[in-house]
């Protein structure tokens, strides 16, 4: 029963509580039964809460009642529990939260029962999960390769069986790397879909959104109805859906016209001829499907101002992660107290002047509108594209050590990373909604490629429609990998 359970969604677990055919407390025991099996050879969870989740099961109520969960450790405060943030100084004082973020508030009230935090990269900086406080996370398709990040423990426990779902956060393609590196679904909302709050507004500019990875569409549609909508402070909100997103499942999109793009935006990297192939095998499905595929794209996506814009977004936002960070452990912060990479990352946000960082909105507002234009109606001066297709990555996933810097050489971690977010950043930038799909795997290795389709803004709903229409026409729930429950 428990292999079965194991690769049951979110869902269909709840529906067993429901039905009675088990209790809530079994469902989150046998979740934490598979994690203590599976998760010394994964490092996916570094945060373990089983007497917790097993006492809040006990009374559980909500419709997700008894459902287990994983957080990630970043991107969210719970009370009461350890937050690390991948640092090595928060894991010396165990800092711990003291107030649920609304995020988490929501998913408890649904009735998740959260089993345990998950690893992360410091800050979550990197599309790999390596820090140097917990070190790697191993993907469950082959241990030698990386869960991708920065939600890549969270990917971890999701892809194994451990839990069918699990929190993640996306400011560069943290959502949609790890989906694509071990062959889950991965949806990232649109910027003020979701609220950042109480703590937050918005993150590095703008750029960081947050949601769940899943096996199942209906899944990350389900949740997507929980979480979304403003709440009291938000600076600014996505406007609300025509219907619920679950209700999306099995509509009829219409035939849409699709752009195929598989050259990186910028030419920020060579793209694997596996990744390219990925691509091209889900133009080849939606066009039996019935849509209208052509090699096209966003003519802004040839841009290099996209990438000094990010990069003085992320670097200033790594200023103010430093400095909250002083302001936890109660000292100033200095190079010996953070990961190469991210105090190499953090000089230059110094020297970035309030003014650079004003300009640096600025021209990524109108980069966002020129990227827009794209999927305007033809009558409005657009293009009138309803999808973007691309690979999720320009490589499969990598190797563990091949994205981690040194003291002496930081920057050869970013240079290695960028072929893994090339594609994904763009719409971090823009704030449209995007999916990273699990349509192909390579030959040779069995490794999970994903491939990305980005809508219009606030198109959500829209993209849960396409990607329910690949999920039925080439189902992914049956595929195993080798380290599973």
């Amino acid at each position: 029963m428990t292999d079965e359970l194991a690769f049951l969604d979110a869902v269909d677990q709840r529906e067993l509580v429901t039905k009675g055919e088990m209790t809530a407390l079994e469902l989150v025991d046998a979740a934490i039964s598979r994690a203590e099996s599976l998760n010394q050879e994964l490092n996916a969870i570094i945060h373990p809460r089983y007497e917790k989740a097993r006492a809040e099961a006990a009374s559980a109520t909500g419709p997700f009642a008894g459902v287990p969960i994983v957080l990630k450790d970043l991107d969210g405060a719970l009370a009461g529990e350890s937050c690390h943030l991948g640092n090595k100084l928060l894991k010396e004082m165990n800092y711990v939260d003291t107030d649920d973020d609304y995020l988490f508030a929501k998913l408890r009230a649904a009735g998740f029962i959260p089993i345990g935090k998950t690893n992360t990269p410091e800050f979550g900086l990197m599309p790999t999960t390596e820090p140097e406080a917990y070190g790697p996370s191993r993907n469950p398709w082959n241990t030698a390769y990386s869960t991708g990040g920065s939600s890549g423990g969270t990917a971890g426990a999701v892809a194994s069986g451990i839990v069918p779902l699990g929190h993640a956060g996306d400011g560069g393609g943290s959502i949609r790397i790890p989906a694509s590196a071990c062959g889950l679904f991965g949806l990232k909302p649109s910027r003020g879909r979701i609220s950042m709050g109480p703590e937050l507004g918005e993150a590095w500019g703008g750029l960081v959104v947050r949601h769940v990875l899943t096996r199942s569409v209906r899944d990350s549609a389900a949740v997507l109805d929980l979480l979304a909508g403003p709440m009291p402070g938000d600076p600014y909100t996505a406007p609300p859906p025509g219907r619920p997103y679950a209700r999306e499942l099995g509509v009829d999109p219409g035939r849409l016209r699709i752009g195929l793009r598989t050259h990186a935006p910028s030419a920020l990297a060579e793209t694997d001829p596996e990744c390219v192939a990925a691509g091209e095998d889900a133009a080849r499905l939606l066009e039996s499907l019935g849509h209208s595929v052509e090699i096209a794209s966003p003519a802004a996506l040839e841009e290099t101002s996209l990438m000094s814009d990010f990069t003085a977004l992320l670097s200033t936002g790594v200023v103010s992660e430093i400095e909250h960070l002083a302001k936890l452990v109660g000292r100033e912060i200095g190079p010996d107290d953070v990961e190469p990479l991210t105090w190499a990352q953090y000089e230059m946000g110094c020297n970035y002047s309030s003014g650079d960082y004003l300009r640096a909105i600025t021209s990524a507002h109108a980069w966002t509108r020129r990227v827009i234009q794209w999927f305007t109606a033809e009558v409005d001066g657009g293009q009138g594209f309803d999808l973007l297709l691309t690979p999720t990555m320009a490589e499969p996933p990598a190797l563990l050590g091949d994205l981690v810097g040194t003291t002496d050489d930081p920057w050869r971690a970013l240079g290695r990373a960028t072929p893994f977010a090339a594609y994904t950043a763009p719409f971090n930038v823009t704030g449209q909604p995007a999916i990273s799909v699990p349509l192909y795997w390579e030959a040779s290795r069995d490794l999970p490629i994903g491939v990305q389709l980005v809508a219009n803004q606030y198109r959500e709903d829209l993209l849960i429609q396409v990607a329910s229409q690949l999920e039925t026409a080439r189902p992914w729930a049956g595929r195993r990998p080798p380290v599973h429950a």
